[in-house]
């Protein structure tokens, strides 16, 4: 079975036809850059671009970073732009998309649903706790395989900041961090989220899992174990997927 998932970022919105069967993008991915400012009516835009490239003319699972209530309002929009509060998401990307299924999803928790179901935290019991790190920092809480939605822990105060401008991918960036002292900011934002959750499991996604040779070893003193994410970031699309089949 077939579905199609879009993963908004900060920086990207990215797509393609999802095998739900194998939990694997069915076609390689196509990509545009997120506009600035991120508004709903230029995201969109960029959402349609995505769609249309594939000629997709069924339902489609989108993912969204902030929180997301009763699968289409968005109540909060920390690295797009401010007018997405309170937009209806659902009905506005659906009417640009010509009417078709849409349902529209955190973007972490899509990550984490797809982890937990074909990744690294498949038929894992207990916290598990997957963590996107790129614009900001996303997360998805699920106890025994259950979501808990919307947890937003990037938002987490660490040291007087929101722990994303600290510790997010960008935020190494933007402060042309060494590996070894961004390793160092995720070490207190994981022992930070540790001390809260307990976590037998950290699942590290976002682009940067793909790097994870160069920083995990780097993190010490957590005693929970950490991996980086299977799905990489595709997790997205796929959670999308996903969350749009169930949906329909």
């Amino acid at each position: 079975m077939h579905i199609f998932g879009v993963d908004i970022g900060g920086s990207g919105i990215k797509g393609a036809p999802v095998d739900l069967d194998l939990g694997d993008l069915a076609d390689e991915r196509y990509k545009v850059l997120t506009p600035h400012p991120a508004t709903p009516d230029s995201v969109a835009d960029g959402v349609k671009e995505v769609v249309d490239h594939f000629g997709w003319t069924g339902p489609v699972g989108i993912t969204f970073p902030g929180v997301v209530t009763g699968g289409a309002t968005i109540r909060t929009a920390a690295n797009v732009d401010k007018s997405w509060i309170d937009t209806d998401a659902r009905a506005l990307l659906g009417d640009r998309l010509g009417g078709l299924p849409v349902t529209v999803v955190n973007d972490a928790d899509a990550a984490g649903v797809a982890e937990v179901q074909f990744g690294a935290g498949r038929d894992r019991q207990g916290t598990v706790i997957l963590l996107t790190f790129g614009t900001g920092i996303g997360s998805a809480v699920f106890s025994d395989g259950v979501l808990v939605p919307n947890t937003e822990l990037g938002h987490l105060e660490l040291h007087g900041h929101d722990a994303e401008t600290r510790a997010s991918t960008k935020a190494k960036d933007d402060h042309e961090l060494t590996w070894e002292h961004w390793a160092k900011r995720v070490t207190k934002y994981l022992a930070h989220v540790e001390m809260l959750f307990s976590p037998e499991l950290f699942i590290i996604g976002g682009g940067v899992s793909r790097k994870s040779a160069k920083f995990l070893h780097l993190i010490e003193d957590i005693r929970a174990e950490i991996v980086p994410a299977q799905l990489q970031n595709n997790a997205g699309i796929v959670g999308a997927a996903m969350r749009a089949a169930k949906a329909g």
